[in-house]
């Protein structure tokens, strides 16, 4: 869905170069930061030219938006504990995603929606020559929220129920 809607201009290149990693984590909640720690240590230590990103899937944990939320305190103190701010940083998609002063079903939430919670690591490099390339970013979230609202929240939830 991102790659086919482009809602991410940056997606498509380091996936066809399968510069893309993605595990699925099936384990209990409690050793979830272990695998996400593994995983940042691996992105760290490979080259971008090899794998640029990473997509820890969580399909059976935190189906609540508010549980994968308050998750999210324990990345971002790892991330810090780790020294790895400024190096890489955890974007987070959900499907009940919700953009603080919005009400669940605006659409402007559906740009952050997924089938299952996903943890994606970026390497801040990336994104910074992503930028480069692309120098309007900013704008990507205003394209994608009219994006949404050209397909509408049933076609929206449709694609979403398709991936899970």
């Amino acid at each position: 869905m991102v790659i086919g809607l482009n809602l991410c201009p940056f997606a498509k290149s380091v996936y066809i170069k399968n510069q893309v990693r993605i595990v699925v984590y099936e384990g209990e909640e409690d050793e979830l930061l272990g695998c996400i720690e593994s995983e940042l240590l691996y992105l760290q230590k490979t080259p971008d030219t090899e794998i640029d990103t990473t997509l820890v899937v969580v399909p059976h944990l935190l189906k609540d938006y508010y549980d994968f939320n308050d998750f999210l305190i324990y990345t971002d103190a790892l991330i810090e504990e780790m020294g790895l701010e400024g190096e890489i940083q955890i974007a987070d998609f959900h499907p009940d995603y919700q953009f603080a002063g919005t009400q669940k079903e605006d659409i402007e939430n559906y740009t952050n929606r997924s089938p299952y919670p996903i943890f994606h690591l970026l390497r801040e490099s990336s994104i910074d020559r992503a930028v480069e390339q692309f120098p309007d970013a900013a704008e990507i979230f205003e394209r994608n929220i009219s994006k949404m609202q050209t397909l509408g929240r049933e076609k929206l939830k449709s694609l979403l129920s398709a991936g899970s």
